[in-house]
């Protein structure tokens, strides 16, 4: 029997829910309605907290055009508890089909969502509850099993409100009729049967979040995009979710034509040995695999051969040899041994020009030509195509030089939880001596964690300790915990813990989780003890926070884990990856420089890898991938690099080379106007050993697209970047940092494990995870873009010394006519400023940055002069590996540079100190007269006006040099003349 899918809603509890049964209180219930389904919880007499803990399950059927598969969720006051003569209204939940509430089994969350009123009353009516028939379940593409799955029947209880009944009444022809087919939207690949059960629990606790419902999220490109099919990607199964890949239209990139021959089988060919089939086309020579026999002679294998134009001109030579030895592995050996069997010519010129929506073109049987196969046919299929072609991204092609691991593909990055494990205290510690100290040492793979050693006089120590690890889906590890006993020679293992992940709950918000306690097991493995120590845990993952593992100034999402508090995407990036031009050789092949190269793009989980282009300094992709965008300030990243793999010579082959980068590109979406097209060429820089070096150019195409109205994509700039629980509980930049190294660990490990692989050294380079290395050039870089930015604050310093030294006398003139006016009309002055910043922000549009989008900088990076010394620390590993001379000469240089740091640092807290000294009485005679100064400026300000105070100061500043003096101001000498305690510091 077939898979029924399910929906089961847990109705947990409510919390402050009003009073309608006329004394303060309220006897609530639930009606649940789902596809024409209705069930109910029972009644829970006069309760405004109500707890119900019930799951109501539904039949999953196929799309709806009568109910709109709506999840609607009602609370009621029952009218058989209390004086009450009808069933009122509480407030109501709703959410769509495409809300993301609705998730798979594994991922369910206790969450609070508010209640909505509903403006009309529910009205008294004697009419009994009528029972309606469920829909029947989709089983359509479901596997069969050995048993039957059915939904739970809602317990007998009050019945439901009478609008509710009235409303079964007027659906009641429209629920007879049959569900419609489901309809496969027309952007998403074929998918898996579907699970057993689909769960969504709706439940987090002491948060109420904002939930908005769309009733289609998905992206829609803009009417003057004609519909094209898309190049079909192999996607690696371990996938962040469960999320179709966009399909392509590929207008931003350029047209590739190639011949394809698509040879299928043959048959009466006279051989008992594995025939393999030689294609020749212009320069281009190929030779099939050996065939599968059969009825047939099967081969079935697709060759792309590249063309200039779909007019060039070429003969097509299809030819079947015999193999000499049909053991042979290499289906090229001894080639001209072979035995010619037959063979068909074809004149490119009349081959067809296949472009899609057209159908495939059906192959056909041909008659060989000469060689030993009189009455042999080959069944084959030709046709002149482009890289749009379906057969396209499984085909040999030319520039790839058959590499199986050439392909383009689409990886998805598991999805990241944040792992919580709080130590609370531990018990039954017999064997521990008066103040003993105890820790407990944590670890989840090779992320490995201590609390702090806690003293203990009873054998009951206490931790009270939050440790933080980074776990990844599907969760197969165990968080191992163990009890160390720190003696004077050393730490002795008193116990050892093992906790299943999967056992593990998860919370989307900061809501307590309860406690648990875990007895230690002997780690001696000794089961025959009778009393054993236990610990107290508290155990969650943190769905409410994003896993960081690319910096925050630069990363590609910031989305929480957990599927419920998504929000709606803005819109649609799409990338055209054209190729590159003038690469640099990266490696020598046969004497001669060679380069393999690949492109690589990543934006939030999903990453994408180009085919690789062999033995080529210019190569074309041409292809093009899209992302949803779920936040406009967030950074796209593509990346070029050198494939070792499948290219390696015969000497290295039991040593994996790593992938050597070419450059990478960085662009942010917030920079991208909507449904502009930007396609530029950008410099491939690379910062080696030996300095800068550009190693080419990469041509790109970007463009954004919005989905949602403009207000919406204005209004997340108002919005927190980081979900709510990076500020409800904050983590420590520290503590940041090491839990983004251990995601780029996992990330790693986890991408580097697909076919083909994505090598560890890509990975981390593309999610920068070396960038936070010491480098003097980065501390000078940094130091240059602080002066560049106080220079506009020295210049408006330096304006208004000059005006005030009336080194332009009609501009001082003219500040002395605004403070009159400012100091007069004093309601001017905030909307005198804000409008100075428009007038500045207008002017400045005329002079706005009209290349192409902003990438790497040398000078800003100060990567042009860089010193080779400055530049052989920052390659440096850790520990250095350099001579004592070298590493004693840079400490050296350090030491200088941490001795002007000290003056700067010593100089703040001087100045800092004489200005507490004001009031702290350590100079009575100069506390004395500030004192005596602040009274007397009291008293002034007390009868006169302030408006008068302020001109006759703005004059006073304002002052013709001629009334000054060149000595220091009094105010500035009394300041310096403070102490402070710089004659304390030994």
């Amino acid at each position: 029997m077939a898979t029924v899918r399910k929906l089961i809603v847990e109705i947990v509890d409510a919390r402050n829910l009003l009073p309608k049964d006329g004394h303060g209180t309220s006897s609530p219930y639930v009606v649940v309605d789902f596809y024409g389904q209705r069930k109910r919880t029972k009644t829970v007499v006069k309760d405004l907290n109500p707890s119900w803990n019930e799951a109501l399950e539904f039949n999953m059927g196929g799309p709806s055009t009568v109910f709109g598969d709506t999840l609607e969720i009602d609370v009621y006051h029952d009218k058989n508890h209390g004086p009450t003569r009808r069933h009122n209204h509480l407030g109501r939940v709703r959410f769509s089909s495409s809300s993301t509430q609705f998730v798979r089994k594994g991922e369910e969350a206790l969450m609070y969502f508010p209640l909505e009123k509903n403006p009309a009353p529910v009205e008294a009516s004697p009419v009994e509850e009528k029972k309606e028939e469920e829909p029947p379940a989709d089983t359509s593409a479901a596997p069969e099993l050995g048993g039957d799955v059915s939904a739970k029947q809602p317990d007998e209880g009050p019945p439901l409100p009478p609008a509710e009944e009235k409303k079964a009444e007027d659906k009641k022809e429209e629920d007879e009729l049959p569900p419609l087919p489901p309809v496969e939207p027309l952007s998403s690949p074929t998918r898996d049967p579907p699970p057993e059960i689909e769960v969504m629990a709706s439940t987090v606790s002491n948060m109420i979040p904002e939930v908005k419902v769309a009733e289609d999220t998905g992206m829609k490109p803009p009417p003057s995009m004609p519909p094209t099919p898309a190049i079909s990607r192999t996607v690696s199964t371990a996938s962040f979710e469960s999320i179709p890949i966009e399909r392509s239209t590929f207008d931003l990139v350029e047209k590739m034509h190639y011949l394809f021959v698509r040879v299928v089988k043959a048959r009466s060919l006279p051989t008992n040995g594995c025939p393999v089939v030689k294609i020749v086309v212009s320069s281009n020579r190929v030779v099939s695999k050996p065939a599968r026999k059969t009825n047939f002679f099967e081969w079935d294998q697709t060759f792309a051969f590249g063309r200039d134009s779909p007019e060039s001109s070429a003969i097509l030579e299809v030819s079947v040899w015999d193999p000499p030895n049909p053991g042979t592995a290499d289906p090229t050996e001894g080639l001209s041994m072979r035995v010619f069997l037959g063979g068909i010519c074809f004149d490119t010129t009349e081959i067809p020009l296949r472009d899609p929506p057209d159908s495939p073109l059906a192959p056909q049987w041909y008659r060989l030509e000469g060689g030993g196969a009189n009455m042999g046919d080959l069944m084959l299929a030709t046709w002149v195509g482009t890289q749009a072609d379906e057969s396209f991204p499984e085909a040999w092609k030319t520039d790839t030089a058959g590499n199986v691991n050439s392909r383009a593909k689409v990886y998805l990055s598991p999805k990241l939880w944040y792992l919580r494990a709080t130590i609370l205290d531990a018990q039954d510690i017999l064997f521990a001596p008066k103040e003993s100290m105890f820790q407990v040492k944590a670890q989840l793979g090779i992320q490995i964690l201590k609390t702090k050693p806690a003293v203990s006089r009873n054998g009951s120590p206490a931790w009270n300790e939050d440790l933080m690890f980074v776990a990844a889906e599907p969760f197969g590890d165990q968080l191992v915990l163990t009890l160390e006993y720190r003696a004077p020679k050393g730490s002795i293992v008193v116990g050892v813990v093992r906790v299943a992940l999967t056992t593990i709950e998860r919370r989307v918000d900061d809501r307590n989780v309860v406690g648990k306690w875990f007895t230690f097991d002997d780690p001696s493995g000794d089961e025959k003890k009778a009393y054993k120590a236990r610990v107290q845990l508290r155990l969650c993952f943190d769905g409410g926070y994003h896993v960081m593992e690319e910096a925050a100034h630069m990363s590609s999402d910031y989305r929480p884990t957990a599927r419920q508090l998504w929000k709606p995407a803005v819109g649609m990036v799409e990338l055209g990856i054209i190729g590159c031009t003038n690469l640099l050789p990266a490696k020598a092949v046969n004497g001669k420089g060679s380069i393999d190269a690949y492109a690589i793009a990543k934006y939030g989980p999903k990453w994408v890898r180009t085919r690789t282009v062999s033995d080529c300094l210019d190569p074309k992709w041409n292809e093009q991938y899209t992302w949803k965008v779920y936040d406009p300030c967030t950074v796209l990243t593509i990346g070029v690099f050198d494939s070792s793999g499948g290219f390696e010579s015969d000497e290295h082959l039991d040593v994996t080379l790593p992938d050597s980068r070419v450059g990478k590109v960085r662009i942010r979406i917030s920079t991208l106007h909507t449904g502009k097209v930007y396609r530029n060429s950008y410099p491939l820089l690379t910062l080696t050993p030996m300095g800068l070096k550009k190693m080419g150019d990469i041509e790109l195409a970007v463009r954004f697209v919005r989905s949602t109205p403009n207000l919406d994509v204005l209004q997340v700039y108002s919005q927190p970047l980081l979900p709510l629980m990076h500020h409800i509980k904050p983590l420590a930049p520290g503590q940041q940092e090491m839990l983004r190294i251990a995601a780029v660990k996992i990330l790693a490990v986890h991408l580097s494990r697909s076919e083909p692989p994505l090598r560890q050294e890509v990975v981390r380079y593309m999610l920068d995870a070396d960038s936070h290395t010491f480098s003097m050039r980065k501390v000078r870089a940094n130091w240059f873009r602080i002066i560049n930015l106080v220079a506009g604050v020295i210049d408006v310093v330096k304006w208004i010394e000059d005006t005030r030294t009336w080194k332009n006398p009609t501009s001082t003139v003219l500040v002395h006519a605004l403070l009159v006016m400012l100091v007069w009309f004093p309601d001017l002055i905030i909307p005198t400023l804000a409008f100075y910043v428009f007038v500045i922000g207008a002017w400045n549009y005329r002079f706005r940055s009209r290349d192409p989008l902003p990438h790497f900088d040398p000078k800003i990076s100060l990567a042009e002069n860089i010193d080779r010394d400055e530049l052989d620390e920052e390659f440096d590993i850790m520990p250095s590996n350099r001579p004592s001379e070298v590493v004693r000469a840079r400490y050296d240089k350090l030491r200088t540079l941490g001795a002007r740091v000290q003056t700067v640092l010593g100089d703040l807290a001087t100045q800092g100190e004489r200005i507490q000294a004001l009031v702290t009485w350590r100079d009575p005679r100069a506390t004395g007269i500030f004192v005596g100064l602040c009274f007397v400026v009291a008293i002034i300000l007390y009868l006169v006006p302030s408006k008068m105070v302020a001109m006759a100061s703005g004059f006073y500043y304002l002052r013709h040099p001629m009334f000054r003096d060149r000595a220091p101001s009094p105010a500035i000498n009394f300041i310096r003349r403070l102490p402070s305690k710089t004659d304390r510091l030994l």
